[in-house]
């Protein structure tokens, strides 16, 4: 395999700042330990989580719990290994820069760029289901009207000061927190009948609606799949860690708390829901699994209180989505692997590479509304595994830089991955398992397909990029 030497790529990334392309400017170092653990807790806690865990609880019924603890474990793996890399190499690239670093540019361009617009199709879709949620509080308003809003919003927000991010993150984070913590001890006193109105329910939801296993093996599998999927987002962290003041430590410091995040937040949720209530219940289908609890335990208003939550998730999700595209075209732009003009930086913001992503993704919302089935079916499919790819990535990046971190840096490796190289293989082994479990589903096959394709492509033109920079190398040193 070809490796590109680090003198290669211009503009190298270096800790907590980033060299902008003949700008003369950095980026800020303005995120704060604060905005870094809640950044970490909100990615955690999504739409995927209040929305999307209907269909793995319809597939799986109470075996989502295993479901959700065993793509949790897949996560806090990935989570891991990324932390050790970025904790010894901070960069705004995050896994983009240690792709590059550990197997050759073309690694490094094949990743950023296909993370890069899996955020842009997300911000889309995440504000396309804001637009949605506000829909039913005003009835007679448009869509596109709300979504042009948001899009604004987050826009301004992301072209101001870095720490303006932060504390938008820190608070909608708070908010999502503390709604999940309610939900969670509302559970709990429900579970153990001491919520006035509520008996303990036991078992008998676990075990006799269908038994634990309603649909079988394969319904498990449907749910795993479900579940992998929900937990997008949390990499962001590491993106973001390179603008703060101390990156170390505060990478070290989210990703040291990933276990209990996902096991209280997602497992611990699941649990709570297919405890409460019967899994086949209507009211999850259709209202959504938190609210069908809440309604369950007649909290009054469960319905829009859920909806706010919702909409904080979905907002929360446009404004960090912005976030880390924005910055990892810079990164990759930064490295020569993007257009230089779009690497200016001013006021410790890479204002156009913004501008690059909302642009991206408000083209990604127009043709949500001109061809919703062709092509924003298309641009979905298109990144629809791309987390797959970014994590296979990381897993292999990791393997090799390991290993170079051991003999000449080891004073880097401030967060180890557990039970190397033993549990990286495991990981990289379930990442294929999850592959080939999307194989044997026909909408996922698509989607497999659709972004396999689109990673091809991003490698083909990364080696070819490989190729013409290590041949205009070689000439200047004749």
């Amino acid at each position: 395999m070809n490796r590109t030497p680090s003198s290669a790529a211009p503009a190298r990334e270096h800790g907590d700042a980033v060299q902008g392309p003949g700008s003369g400017s950095t980026l800020s170092n303005g995120l704060k330990q604060r905005h870094l653990s809640m950044i970490a807790l909100g990615g955690v806690i999504g739409a995927g989580l209040f929305v999307g865990s209907r269909e793995g609880i319809a597939a799986a019924g109470p075996s989502i719990v295993l479901a959700y603890a065993v793509s949790g474990a897949l996560v806090m793996l990935i989570m891991r290994m990324l932390g050790e890399m970025a904790a010894a190499n901070p960069a705004s690239g995050s896994f983009s820069v240690h792709a590059e670093r550990s197997i050759g540019s073309w690694a490094g361009f094949t990743v950023g760029w296909m993370f890069t617009a899996l955020l842009c199709v997300a911000v889309a879709a995440e504000a396309l289901g804001a637009a949605d949620v506000m829909l039913q509080w005003f009835p007679g308003t448009e869509p596109w009207m709300w979504v042009l809003l948001f899009m604004v919003i987050f826009t301004g927000t992301n072209l101001t000061a870095v720490s303006n991010f932060g504390e938008f993150e820190f608070w909608f984070a708070a908010l999502k927190v503390a709604a999940i913590g309610i939900f969670l001890v509302l559970g709990l006193l429900a579970i153990f009948g001491v919520l006035p109105g509520t008996h303990a329910p036991g078992t008998s939801h676990l075990t006799g609606d269908g038994g634990f296993l309603p649909k079988g093996v394969d319904g498990l599998m449907v749910g795993l799949l479900a579940s992998v999927f929900a937990y997008g987002g949390l990499e962001t962290v590491t993106i973001a860690a390179a603008e703060s003041k101390d990156p170390v430590r505060g990478v070290a410091g989210a990703v040291r708390t990933a276990m209990w995040r996902i096991a209280l937040f997602y497992v611990g949720s699941m649990a709570i829901i297919v405890t409460v209530i019967p899994w086949s219940a209507p009211a999850i289908a259709k209202s959504g699994p938190y609210v069908a609890v809440l309604d369950y335990l007649k909290i009054p208003a469960a319905g829009q209180i859920m909806n706010v939550v919702i909409l904080i998730a979905l907002l929360s999700a446009v404004n960090a989505n912005l976030y880390g595209s924005s910055r990892m075209a810079y990164s990759l732009i930064s490295r020569g692997q993007g257009p230089a003009f779009l690497g200016k930086v001013s006021g410790g913001v890479p204002r156009r590479a913004v501008l690059l992503c909302a642009a991206f993704g408000f083209l990604a919302v127009v043709l949500s509304f001109l061809w919703p089935d062709t092509l924003f079916q298309w641009l979905l499919n298109m990144v629809g595994a791309a987390v797959l790819v970014v994590w296979g990535f990381i897993a292999t990046a990791q393997l090799r830089m390991r290993r170079t971190l051991e003999h000449e840096a080891p004073e880097k490796l401030v967060v180890k991955m557990w039970a190397f190289p033993v549990l990286t293989w495991v990981a990289l082994a379930g990442i294929v398992a999850v592959l080939l479990l999307m194989l044997r589903d026909e909408n996922q096959r698509i989607q497999l397909l659709f972004t396999g394709g689109f990673g091809v492509v991003l490698a083909v033109i990364g080696l070819v990029r490989q190729r013409s920079v290590g041949k205009g190398a070689d000439l200047a040193k004749k």
